[in-house]
């Protein structure tokens, strides 16, 4: 996946390392008015639950941005991060210390009486060498890492997004081909051992409506476990319209025996950009906005969710003036939320 950083959130569990990401081309309500100061991190709450059960973190990013923005007078720009604060956003879990953070996580979700939402993102030559190469050393680091990362969510209630891309790059010819058997016996090792939480739902990423056809992913998915998984994962850290979004996972979905998908709707909100180099367009492209709020009323049974998995404001990569991938870009955020007003 092109782009993914660690970041440090505190939590009340501890200090909890987030890898985020970003989908290669090829991966509000309630502010203050203007005129008011932005409140204290601890007053983001969480959404109605019934709407979206999943976690608020109170001391993301965002929040403590949206906080300091304020104290320097930028009203406008506080108001607008404090959009992304109020949202539920994905938790990336890290390479180091998986277990802890997992807990940490889903501790502090359940103590909101939320679930937590989890991406795990480490998978071996992760990303093709691009902006988020990296992850595990080899297969057996990777399975204790997704056994570690079980043991910390436990019993708790916990949405995973497994692998952003790996799937993809098995199907477009990206990953080598002396990597691509054991990839696959690792995504399905995955989804099955995480599926042994009796609280944990696990989707598979199935990539986005600008790649190819469902036709090219149906046999990947069904060797990578999809089989075994809850269902998969749309439009993962990219910017697609919902719309679409949907087609292509309904029409996915007919090739796989019905299975339902959630879809990330986080920077969706102007749809996709088409006016530069085709093979950048994923990465930090101008003009984007934040999209539909995540919610589990999607008004089809097929689409379990629309999601936030991409955290809004943290860059694809070191594109278009970028700080590295998965790191805070605060004037990117901004403009995300006032596109999406």
């Amino acid at each position: 996946m092109d782009g993914s950083a660690v970041r440090a959130t505190a939590l009340a569990a501890g200090t909890l390392l987030l890898l985020a990401g970003c989908s290669s081309g090829g991966p509000g309500g309630g502010a203050p008015d203007a005129g008011e100061r932005a409140a204290p991190t601890a007053s983001v709450g969480q959404r109605p639950k019934a709407d979206v059960p999943y976690w608020v973190d109170p001391d993301g990013t965002a929040a403590r941005e949206a906080v300091a923005y304020a104290d320097r007078g930028d009203v406008d720009s506080a108001r607008l991060l404090r959009r992304i604060a109020e949202q539920p956003a994905a938790s990336w879990i890290g390479p180091d210390d998986p277990r802890g953070q997992a807990e940490a996580v889903t501790t502090a979700a359940t103590e909101a009486d939320r679930d937590a939402l989890l991406v795990l993102y480490n998978i071996p030559h992760r990303d093709c060498g691009q902006y988020s190469k990296g992850g595990a050393a080899d297969g057996d680091a990777y399975r204790t890492w997704i056994d570690e990362v079980a043991r910390g969510i436990g019993g708790r209630r916990a949405t995973v997004i497994l692998e952003p891309d790996a799937v993809l790059h098995l199907a477009d010819g990206c990953t080598p081909e002396e990597f691509r058997e054991e990839r696959y016996g690792l995504l399905g090792a995955a989804v099955e051992r995480l599926g042994r939480q009796p609280g944990t739902s696990v989707y598979l990423d199935a990539g986005n409506p600008g790649w190819r056809t469902p036709d090219a992913l149906f046999e990947p998915l069904r060797r990578a476990g999809l089989a075994q998984a809850d269902g998969f994962a749309v439009n993962v850290s990219n910017f697609f319209p919902t719309a679409a979004s949907v087609d292509f996972g309904k029409r996915l979905s007919a090739r796989v025996g019905g299975k339902p998908f959630v879809i990330d709707t986080s920077r969706n909100g102007n749809g996709a950009y088409t006016s530069g180099d085709p093979g950048e367009n994923w990465c930090n492209p101008p003009g984007r906005a934040l999209g539909e709020a995540p919610t589990v009323r999607t008004g089809d049974p097929l689409v379990r969710a629309y999601l936030w998995i991409k955290r809004p404001g943290e860059s694809d990569g070191e594109c278009r003036g970028g700080p590295r991938a998965g790191e805070w870009w605060a004037e990117y955020a901004v403009g995300l939320a006032r596109n999406g007003a």
